[in-house]
This record gives C-alpha cells, structure tokens and sequence, in this order.
C-alpha cells in the first residue's frame, strides 16, 4: 500500500490557496471553496491510498476545479489563483485518468 503523495501535496495547495485568499484579500468564499476542496482532495487522496481503484472523489474535486477555476483564468486571465489551481487541477484529473487506464487494462 503506497501514500498518494502527490493527492496530498495537491489537498495542501488548494486549502492553502484558500488560506491565502482569505489573509490577503479578506475573502470567506474563498477560505471556505479552499477548505472544503481541499479537504475533499485530500480524503479522496487518503481513499486513493487505502485502495488504488477507488479515484472516485479525487476525480471529483479536481474535475470540478478544473472546470470552475479555468473559467475564472479564462474570463480573467489571472495567472494567481485561477490558472495555478486549474492547471494543478487538470494535471490531477489527466493522472487520475491514467491511473483508471492503467487499472482497467491490468485487471
């Protein structure tokens, strides 16, 4: 049984990203979209490495961040947040899909 890491890591820059919005521009949306994506990330990191199969919920949060924060850089074209989370995002879902790849033609 293996850490996932890198779910960890990526749980770790969304809640703080959260943080940082919170302590720099006094925002509470932001405090909380982070925590609770954050925190979501990494149960579905803890969850990925209890059981390799199980992406479901780490799919889920990155996805859904990639979807929301790469609209917000493609309206704003701000690099900080936006395009930092929707690419550590989207690099998420693209491993999280090859993970799922390489499970389906390995069973």
């Amino acid at each position: 049984m293996t850490v996932d890491w890198i779910g960890f890591g990526y749980a770790a820059l969304v809640a703080s990203g959260g943080v940082l919005g919170y302590v720099k521009a006094g925002s509470v949306p932001s405090l909380a979209a982070g925590l609770l994506f954050g925190s979501l990330a990494g149960l579905g990191a803890y969850q990925l490495s209890q059981n390799p199969k199980n992406v479901w919920l780490s799919l889920a949060a990155s996805g859904t961040l990639a979807g929301v924060m790469g609209f917000r850089f493609y309206n704003s074209g701000k690099l900080m947040p936006a395009g930092i989370i929707a690419g550590a995002s989207a690099l998420m879902v693209a491993r999280l899909g090859m993970k799922m790849l390489s499970k389906q033609h390995s069973s």
